[in-house]
């Protein structure tokens, strides 16, 4: 069975809160909800984990390599665009790395198109609010197989 690490970033606890219009109506349980359904249609065990702490997705992105996690799908939010210390650990381990966001950064702001974990990922989801998740999920078992 594959092994997929989900590490949900800096204030996504607060999706169903915050800006709406732009992130979309559910909860991040809701959005977690969703994932889990997916996962067991392609019969992969997740591992869901949020912080709004750079450190501590550093540690889950160590935790995911040494307990042999086939892959990471990260949405690191706001450090996606700062966090030299994310990029860093991802590029440190020999995972296969999606990254996903719910809106698309190349549509918004100019300071959200720059990614620092872009450089380090197999490949980006962008702008399908939850489904980005979803997407990325597939193409991860996909990249996996």
């Amino acid at each position: 069975m594959k092994k997929i690490f989900i590490i949900h970033g800096v204030n996504l606890n607060l999706l169903g809160i915050r800006e709406k219009n732009i992130y979309g109506n559910l909860s991040l349980e809701e959005i977690n909800s969703k994932i889990e359904e997916e996962a067991k249609k392609l019969n992969i065990l997740v591992n869901i984990k949020q912080s709004n702490i750079e450190g501590e997705i550093v540690n889950f992105i160590h935790e995911a390599y040494y307990n042999n996690y086939n892959g990471i799908i990260i949405n690191p939010g706001a450090y996606t665009h700062t966090s030299i210390a994310i990029m860093d650990a991802l590029s440190s381990i020999n995972l296969k790395v999606i990254e996903v966001h719910l809106s698309n950064i190349y549509a918004r702001e100019d300071f959200r198109k720059i990614s620092y974990i872009s450089k380090v990922s197999d490949g980006i989801i962008t702008g399908f609010s939850y489904n980005s998740y979803i997407l990325a999920l597939n193409a991860m078992n996909n990249l996996l197989s």
